[in-house]
């Protein structure tokens, strides 16, 4: 069990991580949950502690899915992610204020879009459905579907959904660099990294996604 875990991100610890090195804590936290291991916290004696300030190393965008728990997928508790969810982890204007946020302001070193197994959103805008205020959330899930298409896959291929889902969570990463100068200028900078993940609910794995598809 590693010490580090039971106790939330300090400044000190915030500043001197690397995104590459959040990424690998984030990788361990993933294996220590897929195998049951989670770390053993004592919350009460750490309020004092929450309550003057708050370092997270990494800030997510992730899906409301109820089966997808951030903090417990990755092994981390309160003042170690910031976490953003919306249906379908797409990208709307107070997601990327938050973001901007929590990595400009608040000094997290990786973002993280992480889409899932069986995305009912995904599933939703596959079925072309349309209803009050999810008809234009769904609509941002529509550049996955094309890119789905183009890359030759029927729409009634088994496969099909979760096709959409891996593209989706590309083009939601894409859209944070297009849609926000500073989230852009943050990387090219080197402070922070954006990256995208899936999480298989079936199994307890996240697979950090390689951009080139």
């Amino acid at each position: 069990m590693n010490a580090h875990h039971l106790h939330p991100t300090t400044q000190e610890q915030q500043a001197a991580l690397t995104s590459d090195q959040v990424l690998q804590q984030l990788r361990e936290g993933n294996a220590r949950h897929v195998e049951d291991q989670l770390s053993a916290r004592s919350l009460v004696s750490k309020f004092p502690i929450l309550a003057q300030g708050q370092y997270p190393k990494a800030a997510f965008l992730s899906c409301i899915d109820s089966r997808v728990i951030v903090e417990q997928i990755f092994d981390q508790g309160p003042g170690d992610l910031f976490v953003g969810r919306v249906a379908g982890n797409v990208v709307s204007e107070d997601q990327l204020a938050s973001l901007e946020y929590a990595t400009k302001y608040a000094g997290a070193k990786l973002i993280v879009v992480m889409g899932h197994e069986g995305c009912g959103a995904v599933k939703g805008a596959c079925a072309h459905l349309e209803d009050s205020h999810l008809t234009s959330l769904l609509a941002k899930i529509k550049p996955a579907i094309s890119a789905a298409q183009e890359k030759g896959i029927s729409s009634e291929a088994p496969e099909f959904v979760n096709v959409v889902i891996e593209q989706n969570i590309y083009e939601q990463v894409k859209q944070l660099r297009e849609q926000s100068p500073i989230l852009a200028s943050l990387e090219k900078e080197g402070k922070i990294s954006i990256v995208g993940a899936y999480y298989a609910i079936s199994t307890g794995e996240v697979t950090f996604m390689n951009e080139d598809q």
